[in-house]
């Protein structure tokens, strides 16, 4: 089944074919996992969403109607799945004097360079985006998703998408910049 496309996976899938759900599973998988541990912050939880979101595919598959690729179409499910859990998560306020006891171990921009390198000041860089910059640089790289594709995934204008980019780009660029990486790196 590795020849036969996503929507014709999804297809058989609303058929009852468990077979093409195994393929669907297997081919998308880890992209699911790795966007929802982006969003989400927290492997485990990541782990339990993913069985979540192809359960709902395995459920809504004969509702599938190709006007997104099956991945954009996945990747809108377990947005909404990572969000509904986001929101069930518990807050703890901490009091002023709490927070003023914790320690500030964080690295100066140089020890992370040193330490972790290039790619992993890239990482905390990104992480340092706010959410919506965040998921859209996400899609976007990571997941190599189109505009539209995102504007799908979001359900957001696809000039909404770009905007969101655009200052992405610039915010990243100013935290590699702080962190001592200059734009000509490789």
């Amino acid at each position: 089944m590795t020849d036969i496309p996503d929507a014709d996976l999804v297809a058989r899938i609303a058929r009852g074919d468990r077979a093409a759900m195994q393929a669907l599973y297997a081919r998308h998988a880890t992209a699911v996992y790795r966007f929802l541990v982006r969003l989400l912050r927290d492997a485990a939880g990541a782990e339990d969403l993913v069985s979540d979101v192809f359960f709902d595919v395995w459920q809504q598959a004969g509702r599938y109607e190709g006007r997104a690729s099956v991945t954009t179409w996945m990747l809108s499910i377990a947005r909404f799945k990572a969000l509904s859990a986001l929101r069930r998560r518990p807050h703890a306020a901490l009091d002023p004097e709490t927070a003023e006891a914790v320690p500030d171990e964080a690295d100066t921009p140089e020890a992370v360079l040193q330490k972790a390198g290039k790619s992993e000041a890239l990482r905390r860089c990104i992480a340092a985006l706010s959410a919506e910059h965040r998921m859209v640089v996400d899609l976007v790289y990571y997941h190599d998703l189109s505009v539209e594709e995102v504007a799908q995934v979001l359900a957001i204008p696809a000039g909404t998408v770009k905007t969101r980019l655009f200052h992405a780009r610039k915010r990243l660029s100013e935290h590699l910049l702080a962190a001592g990486i200059d734009r000509g790196w490789p």
